[in-house]
């Protein structure tokens, strides 16, 4: 009979355990079920505007091309190298 009751005990720490794991799994859909969305043409126009709005020197096809001294990722040109005495 111990046998029995440790088997029982056992399975109903399982269903315990899986139930669990359910109910947060379903808290967390719930939680996700709030999240504000919008359609994607929203969110595709809305890119679209911002990088049309916005200066991005690494897209020189929207903006033309950048003038070496305006241009922050144009590598500095020092005048010399470092020399160990």
């Amino acid at each position: 009979m111990s046998g029995y009751r440790s088997n029982s005990k056992r399975s109903q720490n399982l269903s315990e355990s899986k139930l669990k794991r359910a109910l947060e799994h379903n808290q967390r859909l719930r939680e996700q079920l709030d999240i504000p969305r919008i359609k994607v043409s929203e969110a595709s126009e809305a890119l679209i505007k911002y990088c049309n709005s916005t200066k991005d020197h690494l897209v020189p096809s929207v903006w033309g091309p950048v003038d070496r001294g305006a241009d922050p990722y144009q590598p500095t040109t020092s005048g010399g190298c470092c020399i160990i005495m």
